[in-house]
């Protein structure tokens, strides 16, 4: 049985529920407030954050992409020639070159702030964190958004996915990101049209039907969430 800790607006838990879902597993889903620090999470992952995923009788698997390597190790070759980590080595460079720009680099710059700025600052005690949202952040990350979204287009100009020819874990986390940001409405879509076509082929997934049905407390998704032709 596999157990994944995660946050509904956590872009990484995101990341970890896609990858579940393209291999087609069976997963139960625990809401974890990494805020609280609760004694029993740390003791999944020290770091305190999420996902983590758990499996009954093995140790804990901390971390998106920790999470997205574990699963292509153990259940990688249920998807056959279509694999998460498609080609040869060089191609599975590029695969993680663009997780990381997306898990990391997005993050810190885009979807974390928005994130932290607009949702978890609500929910978090003032000893905490919590507190009013940074309309600083929040500005800036709306700026960084159009930056990332013009790499997307630029990369699906040239190729059929982000990484090659087929979808690939790069896909999922870049898809994971833009559509926590795009719950709040602060993608620009109509700035660059191959980067929308993109992700509505990505929204069209069933991988992605949870996390389109799902909905946060206190903030409704943007009117264009949920609809596949947006």
């Amino acid at each position: 049985m596999l157990t994944l800790f995660h946050h509904p607006v956590c872009p990484h838990s995101r990341f970890a529920r896609l990858v579940l879902g393209e291999l087609g597993l069976d997963v139960r889903l625990a809401e974890e407030r990494f805020w609280e620090r609760r004694d029993d999470f740390l003791m999944l992952n020290p770091a305190g954050t999420t996902p983590v995923l758990v499996e009954e009788g093995r140790p804990a698997v901390p971390g998106a992409g920790v999470i997205a390597e574990y699963l292509e190790e153990t259940r990688g070759d249920m998807l056959g020639r279509h694999r998460l980590m498609p080609g040869d080595a060089f191609s599975h460079v590029e695969v993680r070159r663009l997780m990381s720009w997306f898990n990391d680099k997005m993050f810190d710059e885009v979807s974390g702030p928005l994130v932290r700025e607009r949702f978890y600052k609500r929910h978090m005690p003032a000893e905490k964190g919590g507190g009013s949202p940074d309309t600083e952040m929040i500005r800036a990350a709306r700026t960084n958004i159009r930056y990332h979204l013009a790499y997307i287009g630029w990369l699906i100009g040239r190729r059929d996915w982000l990484a090659g020819e087929q979808m690939s874990y790069a896909d999922l986390a870049a898809a994971a990101h833009f559509s926590v940001v795009d719950y709040f409405g602060d993608v620009p879509w109509n700035e660059d049209e191959t980067a929308k076509n993109w992700y509505a082929r990505m929204k069209s997934r069933p991988s992605f039907r949870p996390l389109l049905a799902e909905t946060v407390t206190g903030i409704t998704p943007s009117a264009t969430y949920v609809d596949l032709d947006f």
